[in-house]
């Protein structure tokens, strides 16, 4: 169409050479037309996707989809309710862009999408019938794909275990809805918040920001990590003593002490440097640790869907949020040295 504009490359960037793409196709309503989710004994760990006829030829065309792109191949796919992740490679550099290969994916979604109608029997296991040559054809993937390209190291197998776990943690959401939630108007020392997980957690007596000074990493740098090691054990000692860490967790530093939280199951609040999206769902091991309680994200900002990376102003504003979070239960002499790592 001539109204269609496909700027996902930076500028100046074909996206002709080799590389790994993760690219999800939606249905805009988030109506479940592709497949229904199963949950054996409410077992999450045994969810699967039970594909509709659409949700089977949409997965078809995916697998054919090679044929007429050799130098791509897929890595990952995986059918959701509502939507098809997949992990393009490609192999070696294309005549065409990589544009062309995703636009001739949605394409041939799109006229699949137009051969289906609505079931008028609502209970029909597949949710849909074939509604060719129908006078009113149902548009079912009206957006445009999301592509994501993958350029860290260890992004891939990241992304790999991203798209298997999606069953998993839909039935995760669906079983504990309380936890994934976005709860609103979150009031804490005059900033408003909204908030994802155990908000329980701002019922604890004590609180502890967890704040990595660049003095201390320089010290270590030039050979002496002493403060740095005690201010870091400091931090997991008070949480294994009962309390609440509190931060971004935006350092290197920062982030080690949050893996060490998430693997003895200590809680913490994570402040979100970005607002949460609709459907949103936190990453990885986040995901896991809402699900086990473990932890509160709040964020005081609206989503932003162009935002790449954080800025120092807003570093420095969160580590205030964190220090105004905890500031109720910063009473003690130990407390406070732990605080401020003097």
């Amino acid at each position: 169409m001539a109204n269609e504009n496909w700027h996902w490359q930076e500028v100046g960037s074909a996206w002709r050479g080799v590389g790994i793409y993760h690219v999800t196709i939606i249905v805009p309503s988030r109506e479940p037309l592709l497949g229904k989710l199963i949950i054996p004994q409410d077992d999450p760990k045994q969810a699967y996707v039970q594909r509709t006829k659409l949700g089977n030829a949409l997965v078809e065309k995916l697998l054919n989809h090679p044929t007429y792109y050799p130098e791509v191949q897929i890595v990952q796919y995986c059918l959701m309710p509502d939507h098809l992740h997949v992990i393009l490679y490609v192999k070696r550099p294309m005549k065409q862009t990589f544009n062309t290969v995703v636009r001739s994916l949605w394409q041939a979604a799109k006229k699949l999408g137009r051969t289906y109608t609505p079931s008028i029997n609502p209970e029909s296991d597949s949710g849909l019938t074939n509604g060719e040559n129908t006078d009113a054809p149902f548009p079912i993937f009206t957006e445009r794909p999301f592509v994501r390209p993958m350029s860290r190291r260890g992004q891939l197998q990241t992304m790999i275990h991203y798209v298997q776990m999606n069953p998993q943690r839909l039935a995760t959401k669906k079983l504990t809805p309380e936890l994934f939630w976005v709860q609103d108007n979150i009031e804490i020392a005059g900033r408003i918040y909204k908030g994802v997980g155990n908000a329980d957690l701002l019922q604890r007596a004590r609180y502890v920001p967890v704040h990595v000074r660049s003095m201390m990493v320089d010290e270590a740098l030039h050979g002496d990590d002493k403060r740095l090691r005690d201010y870091m054990n400091g931090c997991v000692l008070a949480a294994r003593q009962g309390a609440v860490m509190v931060s971004p967790f935006i350092s290197e530093q920062e982030k080690a002490v949050m893996e060490v939280l998430l693997k003895e199951g200590l809680p913490f609040i994570y402040i979100a440097d970005n607002g949460f999206r609709d459907y949103y769902k936190p990453q990885d091991s986040l995901f896991d640790a809402v699900a086990r309680k473990q932890v509160l994200i709040l964020t005081p900002w609206e989503y932003d869907a162009g935002k790449k990376r954080v800025s120092r102003a807003e570093c420095v504003e969160m580590n205030k949020m964190a220090e105004e979070i905890c500031t109720p239960s910063i009473n003690s002499e130990s407390d406070s040295e732990l605080t401020n790592g003097e």
